[in-house]
């Protein structure tokens, strides 16, 4: 039975207050339901702890041809202590930064080490909820930036994030970075676009052809830095064997095709094709600065669970 969240007493769950102190009982199912989620998840985390992720990564950025400035950047943290492996995971991120006057890199850089700071600083087993706030944190420390700096006003920057936790990979999304998979020989691009022609294809007012080739390819309708509080797409998939994932900023996915990119993701390494991915938009004309990173899951092996050790939070200054 649940309990009053005011008092403590154990009610009926048909009640609609507490025969005692009268509060609502919606009150005390969400306290229940909460309870319930953070119980699912510290299950998902203990089944995680036994699992081995054996992956190779590769990654390049580059300033392309018509830039002063690379404002893309990417990041990636992979811990070896099994306790934060089960209940954060690795984590990959790109980010491609806006704004003039450095503004951009500027606002990439606080995006994606906050994120990951405030992402492994909370111990919470809940990745979903987890890597949404620690986004939404990096949001307000870039729009506070923007504000009290003059020559940062209207910075912002896109965001595009993977975790990897056990069998599970957790993906979220703020602008048009993007994220693909490679599975059995097929691509799919695993996020949507927060753009007006990406807009404008889901309603069906566009083809994904007449979208590469709009004027307005570039004006995206979500990034961080931009107003108070954002928005953040999150995506849970399967992790299976020989997935190869791709992040990549809008420097890559403006000149090159899926189907390049797929052949370079399954003939070489993730090093070879980050590598060659960035020579082929270069040669397409490198417009925008391109930045690539692939993350090849070669195995996932299933091990006896290792013991858990002290909490998370010295690894970021917490005890």
């Amino acid at each position: 039975m649940p309990n009053c969240s005011e008092c403590g007493k154990e009610i009926d769950e048909q009640a609609t207050k507490c025969p005692d102190c009268a509060a609502e009982t919606r009150e005390i199912t969400a306290k229940v339901n909460t309870a319930e989620l953070l119980k699912q998840w510290e299950e998902r985390a203990e089944q995680a702890r036994g699992v081995k992720i054996v992956s190779v990564l590769g990654a390049k950025t580059d300033l392309g041809r018509a830039r002063e400035n690379n404002e893309d950047k990417f990041e990636f943290f992979q811990p070896e202590d099994p306790d934060v492996l089960a209940r954060k995971g690795a984590f990959y991120s790109v980010a491609d930064g806006m704004g003039g006057h450095a503004a951009g890199q500027i606002a990439g850089e606080i995006a994606l080490k906050t994120t990951v700071k405030a992402y492994y600083a909370d111990q919470s087993p809940m990745v979903e909820e987890s890597l949404r706030a620690a986004i939404q944190q990096a949001n307000g420390l870039i729009y506070e930036t923007a504000r009290a700096i003059l020559e940062r006003s209207g910075m912002g920057t896109t965001v595009t994030a993977l975790v990897v936790r056990g069998r599970e990979a957790f993906i979220a999304q703020v602008g048009d970075s993007r994220l693909y998979r490679v599975r059995d020989g097929k691509i799919r691009q695993l996020t949507e676009d927060h753009s007006w022609v990406g807009e404008q294809v889901r309603l069906g007012g566009m083809t994904r052809e007449q979208a590469e080739m709009s004027p307005f390819r570039n004006v995206i309708t979500r990034c961080l830095g931009t107003s108070a509080s954002v928005d953040v797409d999150i995506y849970a998939e399967e992790l299976r064997p020989g997935d190869v994932f791709l992040l990549c900023s809008d420097g890559l996915s403006g000149e090159v095709g899926e189907d390049d990119m797929r052949r370079a993701m399954m003939d070489g390494s993730p090093s070879e094709a980050a590598q060659a991915l960035v020579d082929l938009a270069l040669e397409r004309g490198g417009r925008d600065n391109i930045t690539v990173l692939i993350l090849a899951v070669r195995d996932i092996i299933t091990d006896e669970p290792k013991p858990k050790k002290k909490g998370l939070g010295s690894l970021f200054g917490r005890g």
